[in-house]
Protein backbone atom coordinates (compact mmCIF):
# COMPACT_ATOMS: atom_id res chain seq x y z
CA UNK A 1 0.00 0.00 0.00
CA UNK A 2 0.99 3.43 -0.73
CA UNK A 3 0.51 6.59 1.11
CA UNK A 4 -2.93 8.47 0.15
CA UNK A 5 -2.78 10.72 -2.49
CA UNK A 6 -6.07 12.72 -1.72
CA UNK A 7 -6.48 13.04 -5.59
CA UNK A 8 -5.99 10.03 -6.55
CA UNK A 9 -8.14 8.59 -4.29
CA UNK A 10 -11.21 11.38 -5.24
CA UNK A 11 -10.70 9.84 -8.39
CA UNK A 12 -11.35 6.04 -7.78
CA UNK A 13 -14.24 6.87 -5.17
CA UNK A 14 -15.52 8.82 -8.06
CA UNK A 15 -15.77 5.53 -10.21
CA UNK A 16 -17.94 3.81 -7.68
CA UNK A 17 -20.85 6.93 -8.07
CA UNK A 18 -24.08 5.50 -9.39
CA UNK A 19 -22.62 2.11 -9.34
CA UNK A 20 -23.54 -0.77 -7.22
CA UNK A 21 -20.42 -2.00 -5.00
CA UNK A 22 -19.91 -3.78 -2.03
CA UNK A 23 -18.32 -2.78 0.79
CA UNK A 24 -15.47 -4.33 3.56
CA UNK A 25 -14.90 -2.03 6.38
CA UNK A 26 -13.32 -2.84 10.00
CA UNK A 27 -12.32 -0.74 12.81
CA UNK A 28 -10.01 -2.52 15.40
CA UNK A 29 -11.98 -5.09 17.34
CA UNK A 30 -15.33 -2.91 16.91
CA UNK A 31 -16.83 -2.64 13.93
CA UNK A 32 -16.91 -5.26 11.03
CA UNK A 33 -19.21 -5.75 7.87
CA UNK A 34 -18.51 -7.34 4.61
CA UNK A 35 -20.23 -7.72 1.67
CA UNK A 36 -22.63 -5.46 2.20
CA UNK A 37 -23.76 -4.42 -1.15
CA UNK A 38 -24.99 -0.55 -1.69
CA UNK A 39 -26.01 1.67 -4.29
CA UNK A 40 -23.49 4.16 -4.02
CA UNK A 41 -24.71 7.98 -4.87
CA UNK A 42 -21.81 9.92 -3.74
CA UNK A 43 -18.52 9.90 -2.15
CA UNK A 44 -15.91 12.43 -0.84
CA UNK A 45 -12.47 12.28 0.79
CA UNK A 46 -11.30 15.12 3.30
CA UNK A 47 -8.76 15.84 5.87
CA UNK A 48 -4.67 16.59 5.28
CA UNK A 49 -3.73 12.89 6.93
CA UNK A 50 -4.93 10.82 8.63
CA UNK A 51 -7.90 11.12 5.85
CA UNK A 52 -11.83 10.58 6.53
CA UNK A 53 -14.15 8.88 3.26
CA UNK A 54 -17.77 9.25 3.73
CA UNK A 55 -19.71 7.41 1.31
CA UNK A 56 -23.41 8.00 0.49
CA UNK A 57 -25.75 5.23 -0.40
CA UNK A 58 -29.32 5.52 -1.58
CA UNK A 59 -32.17 5.75 0.98
CA UNK A 60 -30.01 8.70 2.04
CA UNK A 61 -27.46 6.41 4.44
CA UNK A 62 -23.87 7.23 5.45
CA UNK A 63 -20.65 5.65 5.83
CA UNK A 64 -18.12 7.43 7.16
CA UNK A 65 -14.39 6.32 7.85
CA UNK A 66 -11.18 8.06 9.56
CA UNK A 67 -8.29 7.57 10.72
CA UNK A 68 -6.95 6.52 6.48
CA UNK A 69 -3.42 6.94 5.30
CA UNK A 70 -2.47 4.32 2.87
CA UNK A 71 -4.67 2.70 -0.18
CA UNK A 72 -3.95 0.26 -3.32
CA UNK A 73 -6.43 -0.60 -6.51
CA UNK A 74 -5.70 -4.31 -6.40
CA UNK A 75 -5.66 -6.75 -9.28
CA UNK A 76 -9.72 -7.30 -9.34
CA UNK A 77 -9.97 -3.38 -9.33
CA UNK A 78 -11.03 -2.96 -5.93
CA UNK A 79 -10.37 0.03 -3.89
CA UNK A 80 -8.34 -0.79 -0.78
CA UNK A 81 -8.08 1.64 1.64
CA UNK A 82 -6.15 1.30 5.64
CA UNK A 83 -5.48 3.70 8.66
CA UNK A 84 -2.19 2.41 10.59
CA UNK A 85 -1.04 4.14 13.52
CA UNK A 86 2.74 5.09 13.86
CA UNK A 87 3.92 1.79 14.99
CA UNK A 88 2.38 -0.01 11.65
CA UNK A 89 -1.02 -1.25 13.07
CA UNK A 90 -4.06 -1.24 11.15
CA UNK A 91 -6.77 0.45 12.90
CA UNK A 92 -9.54 1.02 10.33
CA UNK A 93 -9.89 -0.60 6.47
CA UNK A 94 -12.35 0.25 4.24
CA UNK A 95 -12.67 -1.78 0.72
CA UNK A 96 -15.13 -1.08 -1.75
CA UNK A 97 -15.23 -3.70 -5.19
CA UNK A 98 -18.03 -4.08 -7.83
CA UNK A 99 -17.97 -8.16 -6.86
CA UNK A 100 -18.36 -9.91 -3.49
CA UNK A 101 -15.52 -10.12 -0.83
CA UNK A 102 -14.33 -13.69 -0.43
CA UNK A 103 -16.28 -14.99 2.70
Amino acid sequence: MKKINKTEVHKELQAFVGQDAYIHSEATSFVFVRNFRISITECHIAGEGPYRVAIRFERNGWLRTEGLTHYEIDEQGRLLLAGYDDRGRMNVALELGKEAFPE
